[in-house]
């Protein structure tokens, strides 16, 4: 008897499995150690050390200092909090925001909120590879800019973002500017260091990094705060710029999660990167009409993001979840949605073309057999869709 195929899980981008050892640290806190870091008995207590040991697991992957670290409930609330944060508390400074055309809905739609609010909001363009040139950035500089949001690596196609060069043409041209960078899908995947990358503000997800959903955090440089409106109110935990309990399982969990980043994440860079290049590979040898998107050399180790000629996303998405491929045709968040990639659209692709995709993005548990695998499985989806085009045109 035949049943359903074993998946095949190539979604990671979208979120990670937790970890056997990252869940068991927050069930520690979920069931025992269940004590409220606010609490001056020793439950609380120990609620307490562990959060601030987790901040200094999550502070030490990207080479910060513990107090430069807040936690907050994910990445789109860390994104808001940096933008809308530091474009409100400076407004009386200057109200130019300057940002990319291809960024997370979670910063463009907060700049679209801005834009409400008054602000105005340059969306630098990209190449053909989804990149920013950094001198794009300083050419849409004007004496009234206060924020610039630049992420580190696209969430879709997985093009890194030359931000250390723009944090460095920043400077060289005399602009105090608060620098933001989404780090939300780099994290884990490249070298992360704030001094070498310049920013002041850059924001982390736990779920992306084998943690459970639920816990982010925000990178606020020392000197910066000032600069900085909470977007809660409430109480004094995170330094009162995200009160409210904190998740102690989540946060915990976080930080022994960016603690195996640390330990683990070169050796894994590594080995995804071969994977993904098997992958690529083998997907433009077994399947005509596939383009690879993205920047060829300058990308995260683990994206494949793939146009694939006539044959349509949503269609290919449901005939590899029956043959037991887990995919995405780009951000989780905007799944579903009836608009096409505003990434491709961004890189020059027309609307057909940007509904034409799919993004496979590797994880800890993939092997060369899961990418053989995949890639049989896909070609076999694609002619089969492409087969019944042909017999509805016939």
């Amino acid at each position: 008897m035949g049943g359903k195929p074993q998946m095949i899980y190539m979604d990671h981008a979208a979120t990670t499995p937790v970890l056997p050892e990252v869940g068991a640290r927050a069930a520690e806190f979920w069931y025992q150690q269940f004590g409220n870091p606010s609490s001056v008995h020793r439950l609380g207590r120990r609620a307490r050390s562990a959060v601030e040991g987790a901040r200094r697991q999550t502070a030490s992957l990207i080479g910060a200092e513990p107090e430069e670290i807040i936690f907050t409930s994910g990445g789109t609330e860390a994104n808001n909090l940096a933008v809308l944060g530091a474009a409100r508390a400076q407004a009386e400074q200057g109200r130019h925001i300057v940002t990319s055309a291809v960024e997370h809905p979670s910063v463009l739609e907060a700049c679209a909120a801005l834009e409400q609010e008054g602000f105005r909001v340059t969306y630098v363009p990209v190449d053909q590879w989804g990149m920013v040139d950094p001198a794009a950035v300083l050419a849409a500089m004007t004496d009234e800019t206060i924020l610039v949001s630049i992420m580190l690596a696209n969430n879709e196609v997985g093009t890194v973002q030359p931000v250390a060069a723009i944090a460095l043409a920043l400077r060289a041209a005399g602009r105090p500017v608060v620098f933001h960078t989404d780090a939300v899908q780099a994290a884990g995947q490249v070298p992360l260091n704030v001094e070498d990358l310049g920013v002041d503000l850059l924001t982390l997800s736990g779920h992306k990094l084998y943690a459970p959903k639920g816990v982010g955090a925000l990178y606020i440089r020392r000197g910066i705060r000032r600069k900085l409106q909470p977007l809660l109110y409430g109480g004094g935990q995170e330094g009162r710029m995200r009160p409210g309990s904190e998740n102690v399982a989540g946060i915990v969990a976080m930080g022994e999660a960016a603690a195996l980043a640390a330990a683990e994440g070169p050796a894994l860079a590594r080995r995804l990167a071969g994977l993904r290049d098997r992958l690529a590979a083998g997907l433009q040898a077994a399947v005509p009409g596939v383009t690879l998107n993205g920047h060829p050399t300058e990308r995260l180790p683990n994206n494949v993001h793939i146009s694939i000629d006539g044959v349509d996303s949503e269609t290919l998405l449901i005939h590899l979840d029956m043959a037991g491929v887990a995919a995405s045709s780009g951000s989780a968040c905007t799944a579903g949605a009836v608009e096409p990639s505003h990434v491709l659209q961004a890189m020059g692709r027309s609307r057909e073309q940007a509904r034409q995709v799919l993004r496979l993005t590797l994880g800890r548990t993939n092997d060369e057999n899961d990418v053989d695998e995949a890639v049989r499985r896909i070609a076999a989806a694609v002619e089969q869709i492409r087969e019944g085009g042909r017999h509805r045109d016939g």
